[in-house]
């Protein structure tokens, strides 16, 4: 509707209750596309008024939205910073707070991962769920949460990231072997040596964005 014109800049939204009549879909499904789309600049929620339109490029709608989100650096540099500020501090509290089914979790997602040797959705989905686990296992609901809320965005992150890396056997197994070793360190309880390593692992993940599309 954006790309056609139907809704143009300044237009206010419907409410997610009648666009998810519209759209036939879940209203959490509605919820994520206006975040993504507030996270793109298109929207602009104004408090006791409601969603609006921003002036926008519709070029940009020649794109998956994913491809869109992405190709804005402050974008890509705003989401990596909130997975340091939440999974750093996750994996710190989850290698003290962890439990045998947390270990378990993990453990299923290293393994679907390395399964699936980096490529596909299958690989994107081990990776997310490694990353769900640890934020889990930390056993603070608010931190789960916030981690779920952007957790369609990381996938999608992951996905291009993967593309953009053009993985190739010795850099899936690099990343493989990261995961791992986060998982050991959560295992044994090592707090300090597992956020060290999640921060080494998130900065490989900018280092690899930033080397294609100069973020």
């Amino acid at each position: 509707m954006l790309k056609s014109g139907q809704i143009k800049p300044g237009d206010k939204l419907e409410s997610v209750e009648k666009l998810s009549e519209r759209f036939d879909v879940g209203r959490s499904a509605i919820r994520e596309a206006l975040s993504a789309l507030r996270a793109m600049g298109v929207l602009e929620m104004r408090q006791g008024e409601g969603t609006f339109v921003k002036t926008y490029d519709p070029s940009r709608f020649s794109l998956p939205i994913s491809v869109a989100f992405l190709m804005k650096r402050e974008n890509i540099k705003e989401l990596l910073e909130v997975r340091k500020i939440l999974e750093v501090g996750a994996v710190h509290s989850a290698a003290l707070n962890r439990t045998e089914e947390d270990i378990v979790k993990m453990k299923a997602a290293l393994k679907a991962m390395k399964a699936a040797k980096g490529s596909g959705e299958l690989g994107e989905k081990a990776d997310l769920d490694f990353h769900l686990a640890v934020a889990k296992a930390a056993q603070n609901h608010m931190l789960y949460n916030l981690m779920n809320s952007v957790s369609e965005i990381m996938i999608e992150t992951m996905r291009e990231t993967r593309k953009l890396w053009m993985m190739s056997e010795e850099r899936t197994f690099t990343l493989y072997e990261e995961h791992r070793l986060i998982f050991e360190a959560v295992k044994g309880n090592e707090a300090s040596e597992a956020q060290k390593l999640m921060h080494e692992h998130l900065r490989h993940v900018e280092e690899a964005l930033a080397g294609y599309l100069d973020v």
